[in-house]
């Protein structure tokens, strides 16, 4: 793979999963790992890419002179950090698992185990990649994730097309081996022209090549539409 097109590019990507506290020791999450993430971080490095790394919570580490780490727990700290840095950058990857909601009220004590049940009244989050979506301009490219359980095509041509994304990559849950905690990774990729690439099982360290090799291709051909309407 060429670096050239990615040589100098910036490079947002968030990974991992968010938490919403409950109280001041509780809190909801979910199972993702970041592996995704920081794989896809990796190689755009590799590349020559500068890369902003927006994480929650993960037991990876990764350093390199051209990455910066941004590290957040909730969903609204992950916005307010992607908002920081989304006007700069070509490229933006949404692979992390943000939670859709958050308790409504976080309670400043522990709370007591006094009742059989409680309930907890849930919010919704900002959803981050919809909002840049509302934003992104002709010289960026957007990239998402769509995790499912069913349906699943449907399901990430519908993100496909509400979150204003040039390209979604479509996980299944009924996949073995793949999604979270694993090394490993089955995809998708969806394009905004709906034609579609399937990707045998791989490690996601492979994954992440296919999806930078796609993404890099996209980028190409963006440059090369620019170049033409300039000309005329």
């Amino acid at each position: 793979m060429s670096d050239s097109i990615l040589k100098n590019c910036k490079v947002l990507i968030t990974a991992g999963p968010t938490r919403e506290a409950i109280d001041p020791v509780r809190y909801i999450s979910n199972h993702s790992s970041g592996k995704m993430g920081y794989a896809l971080a990796e190689k755009f490095l590799e590349l020559g890419a500068e890369v902003v790394l927006v994480t929650g919570p993960v037991h990876i580490q990764l350093k390199h002179p051209r990455l910066e780490i941004v590290k957040i727990n909730s969903a609204s700290e992950m916005y307010l950090a992607c908002c920081q840095v989304f006007e700069e950058v070509d490229i933006a990857v949404f692979a992390a698992a943000v939670a859709d909601y958050r308790p409504a009220k976080v309670s400043e004590q522990k709370i007591k185990k006094d009742e059989d049940s409680f309930t907890i009244k849930m919010v919704k989050n900002i959803d981050i990649a919809y909002e840049f979506g509302k934003v992104k301009t002709t010289n960026q490219v957007s990239v998402g994730f769509a995790l499912e359980t069913n349906d699943e095509l449907n399901h990430a041509q519908h993100k496909l097309q509400k979150k204003n994304f040039d390209m979604v990559i479509l996980n299944s849950m009924n996949d073995a081996n793949a999604t979270f905690g694993y090394d490993t990774n089955k995809i998708t990729i969806i394009k905004k022209d709906l034609t579609q690439k399937q990707f045998s099982l791989k490690q996601k360290t492979e994954v992440a090549r296919d999806i930078v090799r796609e993404i890099s291709s996209l980028l190409m051909k963006q440059y090369q539409y620019q170049e033409i309407v300039a000309f005329e």
